[in-house]
């Protein structure tokens, strides 16, 4: 993420790459026929001079006037004349199309990394097209995949997973080759509120990685924490802890890589907090802040500290928490992405409630809703059960309705865990409003979903 500074650094008083390509290039302008008068009047040539066996001067006037279009040999023949190449004379660009897509594409994808300029999108927009259009398949999948990425920035989990669906299903974008595309994918699936199409698709991912490169044991190891976080988000913790214990008895040496330890700490702290067992959450997630302290990977340093937090907050170390919201705040800058955005606000509102103070927790958790929007229903329905609990703690008869509307998005798309404590707390809620057969009910609910938390069901990997 860069701040205002670093942002300026990358800006420059010349044309881009892509705009040199795109925006000032002759070719834009000119047909074959002006091309060829142009490149000829520039040597001072006539269309006599230019001419030979072949290649009459005549042939030439007519190209010129459009009438003609030169074949294939005489284009060759006409070029080595003028010294410029058959392509460039054809085309007004010294690169093949698929070059020249390849360079563009590249130019977008690392401008895209530093400074998220919203032009770019419609570049690529235009240089899918072009691929499509050409047949280019490998073109048009770099686009898709740009497309997705740039919509993911923007927390916008529709259009990303419209765009990575499309580059997969070209073929041209393979687990081993782009993992970030893999996980993008899956984290845009379980934050729209999918996370069995997570499943699904690192699941295939896993399978195809040991396939394809046995041998890369980060990678698995990164596709075994990606299927934990989704079969997680399900609740299916025993599966979820059954992958991760699997694919490390397979890749022991795999886990001398920082990166490597990081993702199975993470996932082995989102198990435990899901099995509501936060002192242990809580190690393992300090553990993958530990070591994200040794790299200079902010953003997941950031998400790291939010987790740490979350499972703070649980074991009542209300200064810790604050201390971890305080740093994951700092990190993510400026202009955090809206799922960032989301999960910082709505923890600062869990942090409020924690603290007693309701009118915070209220503030807070609607910054949230509004990061949130209709992308993150998950996080949106954790973020309305914190203004509940604030409106309940400053005794605000708009808790009750808040706290069902927060519980109907999480059953839909929130895990087990979420759905579990906001029917507790709602619960208590009710019973401390004197409605204790609605309390019952409500605990009767949370009870049910708590005894599904804990199902065995066998994972094996391969099978």
């Amino acid at each position: 993420m860069l701040t205002p500074s670093e942002g300026a650094l990358t800006q420059s008083d010349g044309p881009t790459m892509i705009e040199a390509l795109t925006d000032v290039r002759p070719s834009q302008t000119e047909s074959i026929g002006v091309r060829l008068r142009r490149l000829r009047q520039e040597r001072s040539l006539s269309q006599r001079d230019l001419s030979g066996p072949g290649i009459t001067y005549a042939y030439i006037s007519r190209i010129e006037a459009g009438a003609r279009h030169p074949s294939v040999k005489a284009l060759r023949k006409l070029a080595e004349r003028l010294g410029v190449s058959a392509e460039y004379l054809e085309t007004g660009s010294e690169l093949a199309p698929a070059t020249e897509r390849e360079l563009m594409l590249a130019e977008a994808e690392l401008r895209l990394r530093l400074d998220d300029d919203e032009t770019l999108v419609f570049e690529v927009q235009k240089i899918l097209r072009e691929s499509i259009a050409s047949a280019d398949v490998v073109a048009a999948a770099r686009a898709q995949v740009f497309l997705g990425m740039a919509a993911a920035r923007n927390g916008d989990n529709g259009t990303t997973i419209l765009h990575l669906e499309a580059a997969l299903a070209s073929g041209a974008v393979s687990p081993s080759s782009r993992p970030d595309v893999f996980g993008t994918l899956g984290r845009a699936y379980a934050d729209a509120g999918t996370p069995n199409k997570a499943v699904e698709l690192f699941e295939r991912a896993l399978e195809e990685t040991m396939h394809e490169a046995p041998g890369d044991h980060a990678a698995q190891i990164r596709y075994a924490t990606y299927l934990s976080f989704a079969l997680t988000d399900l609740g299916e913790l025993a599966r979820a802890q059954a992958v991760v214990t699997q694919v490390m008895a397979r890749t022991d040496a795999a886990v001398a890589d920082p990166y490597t330890r990081v993702r199975l700490y993470w996932s082995l702290g989102r198990i435990a907090h899901e099995q509501a067992r936060p002192a242990e959450a809580l190690e393992h997630f300090r553990r993958a802040v530990a070591l994200l302290e040794l790299t200079e990977d902010t953003l997941h340093l950031a998400r790291a500290h939010l987790s740490a937090a979350g499972s703070a907050i649980l074991t009542a170390d209300l200064d810790g928490a604050e201390r971890d919201i305080e740093r994951a705040e700092l990190l993510l800058g400026l202009w955090p992405e809206p799922g960032d955005l989301t999960v910082l606000r709505r923890m600062q509102a869990d942090l409020a409630v924690a603290h007693g103070d309701g009118d915070e927790a209220i503030r807070r958790g609607r910054q949230a809703v509004e990061a949130a929007r209709d992308e993150f229903p998950n996080q949106r329905g954790l973020a309305l059960a914190a203004i509940a609990a604030g409106l309940a703690l400053n005794d605000d008869d708009a808790a009750d309705e808040t706290y069902r509307e927060a519980i109907e998005l999480l059953i839909e798309h929130g895990t087990r865990r979420e759905r579990n404590d906001v029917l507790l707390t709602y619960g208590r809620f009710l019973r401390s409003a004197g409605r204790d057969q609605e309390a019952l009910d409500v605990l009767d609910q949370a009870a049910d979903v708590a005894g599904t938390l804990q199902t065995e069901r066998p994972f094996r990997i391969g099978h």
